[in-house]
């Protein structure tokens, strides 16, 4: 523990701005140089074909290590202990499926999309418009969640407006990926995924140097922290407490990865099978290894941001509830302002190459199989689709600006699951039967993505996550700061002398910090509401009124479950019964009806699979 101290995150720091616009200006520059090497539409997609397995491994990485993944499961982890860590192995290990079922088939068939695969022997409209509807929507909600998150981390990180940060993303979005196509973004990837795992290692490092080098002297601190009689911090149930919840979320996880449009799309940029496996086994590395970062960055959070008066825990969630500072607080813990800064720096360049890579795979949907391949019947010449592209990227680019500002302040970490729960089982079904199974069929296909899609939307539009907590947001907060509320009160009925004890020293502390002039707006409200709280609580113990303030507690908690309409699907991860839907509609319905065609070009859909001829070349830049 050390003594208690003021955290500067959430001030503006020069540092930050200073590594931030580096990383822009090298970022632009790139970006200048991709724009003239982008001639053709096949450079606009897919870079030509032209960058190594290597280079496409690290931008693999870079794609996937997310703000979500460096400061959600560091402080998932910080927070719930053992079960943050089904996020990090479920998205993990979804990295051998992509490896062994879909990396080498994908660059032998397809061209600059996932839907040119699924369509390659089976009829083109139908199937290009339901798999761009899919792709659509994944990158839609995946989009919405990211720039979200960009406004309301960049406002804690830099102390910036909401809709300034915004509008800085967005912008940028839209040059890398306008001007410089896959080229600048796969560029802009690699530089964001080597100063992450530099960043990270060197946080880890610096944490560990702490705790001796030792592993196992950092697990025992933290059970000795969090460890409770009914609960181990290190033990399951934490986060997830069924277990068919675990079990369909860690199937979104894995085979929702096998299903993101802009993970597909990075197979194209490679020039042959051999290099596409060879970039999954480089990913896989990186990626492995940074989540293996992650969760030692969350367990040393918690237990070296602690101080005298708060466990580490505490603390983190004293700067951000859900816990997504973790790794800052960690940072300024034990490496100051400056490593502050530049971390800060880096989360949001992390943010700034995950939505450019988003918006690409969007535009590419609209233009490849919306336009080209449903509305034009395939037949269009390159300097109009390229045209159609640009003009895709800068509305999607603009839709997400708009719908991030109208979800402003609403809660849309549902949209992260919905993107997985939806690639899982409108994209990865009818991908997976397309390359293996003979017998599949168009009606198959479309039956297969339309079923995962609807069931995937529908399950968690009605599951408590979005019917709960979306629609009746100020009903759900309310039941869950009544039963917070009964859970203290039910704790002082144990031992009010005890509670007491504690409680003098809160109010002291409380008052002192309300008398702060400094203190921003909404931490003096919350402060004042703490302090009337804990007097009040004082006031019940001293006047022998314990009994009658339980009995209030558990009336408001009626009352406030009254209040609440229960969502009529209890799970909040349907991917075990959207993605078997998906899978048992494709069967059914090509069993229904054969496809005489279909069939006799899966024959040669085989042997190009295998050996690759006939798929794309590379260009060389």
């Amino acid at each position: 523990m050390q003594p208690e101290v003021q955290s500067v995150i959430g001030t503006l720091s020069p540092i930050a701005v200073a590594c931030f616009l580096i990383f822009v200006a090298i970022t632009l520059g790139i970006t200048y140089w991709a724009a003239k090497q982008t001639k053709t539409a096949s450079q606009f997609y897919a870079a030509g074909g032209g960058i190594t397995g290597f280079q496409n491994g690290l931008a693999l990485a870079g794609d996937y290590m997310s703000a979500a993944s460096f400061l959600g499961i560091a402080g998932l982890v910080s927070t719930k202990g053992y079960d943050g860590l089904i996020y990090s192995v479920g998205w993990l290990v979804g990295w051998p499926i992509v490896m062994f079922l879909i990396s080498e088939p994908l660059r032998n068939l397809g061209k600059y999309t996932f839907s040119d695969v699924v369509a390659f022997r089976l009829q083109h409209r139908p199937i290009k418009a339901a798999a761009a509807l899919g792709s659509l929507i994944t990158v839609i909600f995946y989009l919405i969640a990211q720039m979200v998150g960009a406004g309301t981390l960049i406002k804690l990180m830099f102390n910036l407006p909401y809709e300034l940060a915004l509008v800085l993303v967005g912008t940028l979005m839209i040059c890398y990926v306008l001007f410089g196509g896959m080229l600048a973004t796969t560029w802009v990837q690699i530089i964001k995924a080597c100063l992450l795992l530099g960043g990270a290692t060197l946080l880890v490092f610096l944490a560990m140097s702490k705790l001796g080098f030792s592993y196992p002297a950092l697990f025992d601190k933290a059970a000795s922290l969090y460890d409770t009689p009914s609960q181990g911090f290190l033990a399951p149930g934490g986060l997830v407490t069924s277990p068919i919840e675990a079990f369909s979320l860690g199937l979104a996880l894995m085979f929702g990865t096998a299903g993101l449009p802009h993970i597909l799309m990075r197979f194209f940029t490679v020039p042959d099978a051999k290099q596409a496996r060879k970039s999954v086994f480089v990913a896989t590395g990186f990626i492995g290894y940074f989540y293996i970062l992650t969760v030692t960055i969350g367990f040393s959070a918690a237990v070296l941001c602690g101080t005298d008066t708060m466990t580490g825990r505490d603390f983190i969630m004293s700067i951000d509830k859900g816990g997504n500072m973790a790794a800052l607080a960690l940072a300024e813990n034990i490496g100051g302002g400056l490593f502050l800064g530049f971390l800060a720096a880096v989360a949001f360049a992390t943010i700034l190459a995950v939505v450019a890579g988003l918006t690409l795979s969007g535009a590419s949907a609209l233009s490849h199989d919306l336009y080209v391949g449903v509305f034009r019947h395939g037949v269009s010449s390159e300097k109009e689709e390229m045209k159609v592209a640009k003009g895709a990227t800068v509305c999607l680019g603009i839709v997400a600006v708009l719908l991030a500002l109208a979800f402003k302040g609403q809660n849309v970490a549902f949209m992260v699951g919905l993107a997985f729960v939806v690639a899982a089982s409108a994209n990865f079904p009818a991908l997976v039967m397309s390359i293996m199974w003979k017998r599949f069929t168009t009606a198959g296909a479309i039956a297969s993505i339309y079923t995962g899609l609807i069931l995937a939307v529908v399950l968690i539009a009605f599951s408590p996550t979005v019917y709960e907590e979306v629609f009746q947001g100020t009903a759900s907060k309310a039941v869950v700061a009544a039963k917070a509320r009964v859970d203290v009160v039910e704790k002082i009925a144990k031992d009010p002398a005890k509670a007491l004890a504690g409680l003098q020293p809160k109010v002291d502390k409380l008052r002192i910090k309300v008398a702060n002039p400094a203190l921003a707006p909404d931490k003096l409200k919350e402060a004042q509401k703490e302090l009337k709280t804990a007097e009040g609580d004082i006031q019940m113990i001293t006047s022998n009124a314990v009994a009658a303030g339980v009995d209030a507690a558990k009336a408001k908690k009626a009352e406030a479950d009254l209040g609440l309409k229960k969502a009529p699907y209890k799970m909040k991860n349907p991917g075990v019964y959207s993605m078997g839907g998906a899978f048992l509609m494709g069967i059914l319905v090509s069993l229904f009806k054969r496809e005489e065609e279909a069939e006799i070009k899966f024959e040669a859909e085989k042997v190009r699979t295998y050996i690759g001829i006939g798929a794309e070349g590379a260009a060389s830049h």
